[in-house]
């Protein structure tokens, strides 16, 4: 009699090619693309792009320390000019508001700075001061008020207060400009040397700080609009 070879494993053939077509089966379930994993990573960037072209510009309050990360010391410290340790986390500012100029992505915010100082009539107040200021300049603004213009660089600009001002001399104003994801914004940061009369009268304070706010909200809206044309 002849002798038929047996599967040495229990599985029957039927089985084995059964779990051979399952395989088969799983493996044209396959189709090419992202991995899962990759998949979830490319939705996680995707939503927090879209994320960062919403949120809006971190908020700033009259009276808060200035915080700084170790990174940006040295770009602070250069827009401090002739200004006091608040530059640098010593004392704190009088105020530091922050504007949004709107969506300007073919536009820089040196070219926002240089429409400003180039056609200084766009400045709420610029009373007597001519049309296109440089540092050292000095002029009286709206209401015979004397003003310095102490810097101006790339993207910011800085003016300080003389004798005569209604808010007192020693007022430091810095005017800086930046863009994030094409959206421009206007810092408006203010320091003093000492205290004046104003400062140290609360309601004289509160209401210049009201004031400023007003005037530089005036001030980022007429760049919004003149940003286009930049």
């Amino acid at each position: 009699m002849r002798k038929t070879d047996r599967p040495r494993s229990g599985a029957s053939p039927g089985s084995a090619r059964g779990a051979a077509g399952e395989g088969g089966a799983v493996g044209s379930r396959h189709t090419p693309g992202f991995p899962r994993p990759a998949a979830r990573f490319t939705s996680a960037v995707l939503l927090a792009g879209s994320l960062a072209l919403v949120a809006p510009a971190p908020s700033s309050y009259a009276g808060a320390s200035p915080v700084q990360s170790s990174g940006s010391r040295g770009a602070a410290a250069e827009g401090c000019d002739e200004g006091p340790a608040a530059c640098h986390g010593g004392a704190k500012w009088l105020y530091r508001y922050s504007y949004s100029l709107g969506l300007h992505p073919f536009t820089s915010p040196h070219e926002v700075r240089r429409q400003l100082t180039d056609h200084f009539w766009l400045f709420p107040v610029s009373g007597a001061c001519p049309a296109r200021i440089r540092p050292a300049d000095e002029c009286d603004l709206l209401g015979g008020n004397p003003v310095r213009v102490e810097a101006v660089g790339a993207t910011r600009l800085q003016i300080s207060t003389l004798p005569g001002h209604d808010l007192g001399d020693g007022l430091h104003i810095r005017f800086a400009f930046s863009r994030t994801f094409g959206f421009h914004y206007l810092v408006v940061s203010a320091w003093q040397d000492r205290p004046t009369r104003c400062t140290r009268s609360t309601p004289c304070a509160v209401a210049s700080r009201a004031g400023a706010w007003a005037l530089w909200k005036v001030l980022s809206a007429t760049l919004a609009v003149t940003a286009y044309a930049a």
